[in-house]
């Protein structure tokens, strides 16, 4: 398998994928403590760095980006300086995108404030009532013209108000109208779930999945468990828990499961991977991989990412690294 990957790693490169979701601005104060605010119980941060990086489906498109593939980014922001900041993240960051600006509501922003490496506390400015019909209208739009051209999309659902129910209906009715059947990816909100019926991929986490199947998992019973739920509920393709140092577990289909050991040498910082892995995986399918060696691919990366502090991504040149020099991936079917 390592073979396989390595010689489509050249092949992502050029790739498109289309992504649709909430779009997010992460922005970061960072600095450091040396006391307590006689104001209130609470640490003063001397500030000495601010910095903007693309969240939520934004980090998709960043990490689609770094493996060489061109991702095109459409949802919503708001008309103002935090949505100006956003497209020129995009611009340079070379992703073409369709944004709508909302008018009424603001750019979802979610600033994190830092200091010796630890979040000290998190301010979120955001709406997330679903959008109105004339902004759905300019997606959809958009996606009438344009979504015949993809292989690949990945719906990217933070649970801002983008993927609503009535996105869902218009997304399947669309498809349908134009006899188009791309590989339709998803990151799972859980209250949500209903939403994803007979999607071709779904990836939530341990913690995601068990929501969706209403129950914890514990071990590797609760897994096959929970797979079997989900697929009872929602009828995908196929299924990708990911769940953390125990690596994936794909459910190629309800009762055959694959279990991806992980490949994370270290873990500093689980923030984005799992963007890194349904952006990897999607990159995979549009290159023609199966969805199995497209998870692998995906592990790799994810292997990487973690391995870094904030929402990183991985590139070309250190995912074949991690291919070559890595343990070998010891795929085993899982069963009762």
């Amino acid at each position: 398998m390592n073979n396989k990957i390595l010689g489509v790693l050249p092949k992502l490169k050029g790739q498109k994928v289309l992504i649709i979701g909430d779009v997010m601005l992460d922005h970061y104060v960072i600095g450091s403590v040396d006391r307590i605010s006689p104001e209130a119980p609470v640490p003063v941060v001397q500030v000495t760095e601010e910095k903007y990086l693309m969240g939520g489906a934004g980090n998709v498109a960043r990490n689609i980006v770094a493996l060489g593939g061109e991702p095109h980014l459409t949802g919503f922001v708001g008309a103002d300086q935090e949505g100006d900041v956003f497209k020129k993240l995009c611009i340079d960051s070379g992703i073409p995108y369709s944004l709508y600006n909302t008018g009424d509501r603001p750019t979802t922003k979610k600033t994190r404030v830092m200091a010796h490496n630890q979040q000290m506390v998190r301010v979120d400015r955001e709406k997330t009532s679903d959008f109105p019909l004339p902004l759905m209208d300019e997606l959809f739009s958009f996606l009438d013209k344009e979504i015949c051209n993809y292989k690949v999309v990945i719906l990217s659902d933070y649970g801002k108000g983008t993927l609503s129910q009535s996105f869902f209906d218009r997304f399947w009715s669309l498809l349908k109208r134009k006899n188009h059947q791309p590989h339709v990816l998803v990151d799972p909100k859980t209250v949500h779930y209903d939403r994803y019926k007979s999607v071709n991929l779904l990836t939530p986490n341990a913690k995601e999945a068990g929501e969706g199947a209403g129950m914890v998992i514990k071990d590797k019973a609760d897994v096959l468990e929970v797979g079997r739920r989900l697929f009872d509920r929602l009828d995908p393709s196929h299924l990708l828990i990911t769940l953390g140092g125990d690596g994936m577990a794909f459910f190629e289909s309800r009762n055959v499961v694959k279990h991806v050991p992980t490949f994370a040498r270290k873990v500093f910082d689980v923030t984005g991977a799992g963007d890194t892995v349904i952006a990897t995986l999607g990159l995979g399918l549009a290159s023609g991989l199966d969805a199995l060696t497209s998870s692998v691919l995906a592990n790799y990366a994810a292997g990487i990412v973690v391995g870094q502090v904030g929402a990183a991504t991985a590139n070309v040149e250190e995912l074949a690294e991690a291919v070559r020099n890595w343990p070998k991936p010891e795929v085993n079917t899982w069963s009762e």
